[in-house]
């Protein structure tokens, strides 16, 4: 029988690490760091594993992998693309690339991936099991107009990405809302490797001239062939509409123009207690505007019904600010830290 173990992400949005013991391995699924200002996982209770599979690249699912010593230094499991955003931060004898659609083996385990919608490269896993299957679903979205999501097979657990809980609005509502209040300039502060793409070709379509940083035009070039204007913490005008990194304005492109002060910022993103964006939007000199990048609580109960999972994890939530949730899953829902899959 396969044991999933918790070590952090459920029961609050946190960093991403689950344990799964089969077949006589340990591996890892995503070793993320905190989002909030000095908030790290108790990774050294953890002992060696034998792998690491990484969903996406983004820090709370990929932002211990400076720390691999700690877990043995096993192989990494990821992407070409998720790789590519982790460059410098991997050893590349770590380093084992994954297909974003189809089949590949770890330490013996069998396992399937999927395309997740959430960010460039990133993927769900399938991997089967004695009880039925398990599906591990990183952070995904049914939403995405740049980033296509693949279902996954059937599976007996499921352990979701939850991170909205509740949350019933549509994309298309809140695309409508940003490009209200974004006309005659605004800047759409957003994390590398994640929705940017999905942003500009978003605002472009309702009629804006679109500006990006550096970092998005690589993106969007990449995933479109299509070029935006670049601009810089120099030549951007407050009158444009501007897509740039970093989604709290702790960094990047976003950071510099947080520094002219004569910007309109949007945040979209989760704002961690010390990020910049949190002090700004309590004081009321920035705005939080919504745009999904993971799925609504209808998501989570279409996709738990797809697989016929019969229990199913909620990751990155406080299930109680999700009560229409917990009461849609029933006697799916499983809340424990340890979990016979």
């Amino acid at each position: 029988m396969a044991r999933l173990t918790v070590i952090s992400g459920l029961n609050r949005k946190s960093a991403a690490i689950f344990l799964v013991e089969a077949a006589g391995k340990r591996v890892l699924f995503d070793f993320g760091d905190g989002l909030d200002k000095d908030e790290h996982p108790d990774i050294d209770a953890i002992g060696a594993v034998d792998a690491i599979l990484l969903s996406h690249a983004h820090c709370d699912h990929a932002g211990s992998i400076g720390r691999l010593d700690a877990v043995g230094n096993p192989a990494v499991f990821a992407t070409g693309r998720t790789l590519e955003f982790l460059q410098g931060r991997l050893p590349a004898d770590a380093a084992r690339v994954i297909p974003e659609q189809g089949s590949f083996e770890a330490c013996g385990l069998r396992l399937t991936t999927g395309r997740c919608g959430h960010a460039p490269g990133g993927v769900w896993f399938h991997m089967e099991t004695a009880a039925g299957g398990f599906v591990y679903t990183g952070d995904i979205s049914l939403e995405s107009r740049g980033m296509t999501f693949d279902y996954p097979p059937p599976a007996s657990t499921l352990l979701v990405d939850a991170s909205y809980g509740d949350r019933a609005e549509d994309l298309d509502d809140q695309i409508a809302a940003i490009s209200d209040y974004a006309e005659g300039g605004a800047v759409l502060c957003c994390p590398g490797a994640g929705r940017g793409t999905d942003m500009v070709l978003a605002m472009a379509s309702c009629g804006h001239d679109v500006h990006v940083s550096a970092a998005i035009a690589r993106e969007v070039e990449a995933a479109t062939g299509r070029a935006f204007p670049v601009v810089d913490g120099e030549s951007a005008a407050p009158d444009q509409v501007i897509v740039a990194t970093e989604s709290n304005a702790e960094a990047g492109l976003a950071a510099a123009l947080l520094q002219r002060r004569d910007f309109r910022l949007i945040f979209s993103s989760h704002v961690p207690s010390g990020a910049p964006a949190r002090a700004l939007i309590e004081r009321n000199e920035a705005v939080w505007l919504p745009w999904n990048v993971h799925p609504r609580k209808g998501d989570v109960l279409a996709l738990a019904d797809h697989c016929g999972a019969r229990q199913v994890l909620p990751a990155f939530v406080d299930m109680t600010t999700a009560p229409e949730l917990a009461r849609g899953l029933g006697e799916r829902l499983r809340l424990e830290r340890e979990t016979e899959i």
